[in-house]
């Protein structure tokens, strides 16, 4: 039975066009996305939303919250708790001010698309219950670029929690991909008295699921997914409590995963170095969206 491995109709052509020089690569836009976990009787279940089956790239797929970073995620406005600038920096491969953009961006988008804050009043707090009418003012502002993130958190007095992300991992889209990120993976646990909901209008459903029940529905096909989400997935497997995938974040290794494309007697051989599950020999008849 096929897994649900998702793969754009036109990317055998693309990436024959790149093979034949026809092809220029486009500069990946950098982004994050946040693993949401929370603990429960048969261990952590992380937060997932299925993107809707419109959508051009991707449909019906399911990811976690994130998006590209907003040129205004390095406003030095932002009040910042938890590492320092220098050290994120360090850690993710970047300079401090793209560091505080990749930060920034994790922690708004999570607020954007799941309605969950990593901010509180003070260095060791955490805002609680913010579903009422005006959090969603300021969330729907912020998510429109309306309202900076930063000045989002200045007018509401709070701090950005970035103690409570954990690096992950970093995947780099396809250099055949018309659009490309570059995407840090951060995982943070579900803070105490805040639920999610969705406030994506990219995704028709959300669930909390464990790891390996997801994993097992992807290997059925059951679940669409992309390689770097299902491979975070299955990483994500062998941890007891969110407190431990915490715990094990920042001793994990950022290098970059980026897709590699050959031909080999006429077939498209794509494969992700350091995950060989991924690899596909894909036909010049291949057509359609769809597990591969």
């Amino acid at each position: 039975m096929a897994n649900g491995q998702w793969f754009p109709p036109d990317w055998p052509e693309r990436i024959r066009a790149l093979a034949d020089g026809d092809l220029t690569p486009v500069v990946p836009k950098r982004a994050a996305t946040v693993m949401l976990l929370k603990d429960t009787d048969a261990g952590p279940v992380v937060h997932m939303l299925r993107r809707r089956a419109s959508m051009a790239f991707a449909g019906g797929a399911y990811a976690y919250p994130g998006g590209g970073v907003d040129p205004r995620d390095d406003d030095r406005l932002v009040r910042w708790a938890g590492p320092t600038r220098a050290w994120w920096a360090e850690r993710l491969g970047v300079d401090e001010t793209g560091a505080q953009a990749i930060v920034c961006a994790a922690v708004r988008e999570t607020y954007e698309e799941a309605g969950v804050l990593l901010a509180g009043p003070t260095s060791d707090s955490v805002v609680g219950d913010i579903t009422g009418a005006d959090w969603e003012t300021d969330r729907a502002a912020v998510a429109a670029r309306e309202l900076s993130f930063a000045e989002f958190l200045d007018r509401r007095g709070l701090v950005l929690r970035s103690d409570l992300l954990g690096a992950w991992t970093r995947w780099i889209t396809p250099e055949f991909e018309p659009r490309r990120y570059d995407t840090w993976f951060f995982v943070a646990a579900l803070p105490e008295g805040q639920r999610t909901r969705n406030a994506s209008t990219e995704a028709d459903r959300t669930v909390w699921i464990r790891p390996a029940d997801a994993a097992a529905s992807y290997d059925k096909g059951e679940l669409l997914m992309m390689p770097p989400t299902i491979a975070t997935l299955r990483r994500l497997t062998p941890y007891a409590t969110a407190a431990e995938v915490l715990a094990a974040a920042p001793d994990l290794d950022l290098t970059p995963v980026l897709a590699q494309a050959r031909l080999v007697e006429g077939e498209v051989v794509l494969s992700w170095p350091g995950h060989d599950e991924f690899t596909k020999r894909i036909g010049a008849e291949a057509t359609g969206r769809g597990p591969a």
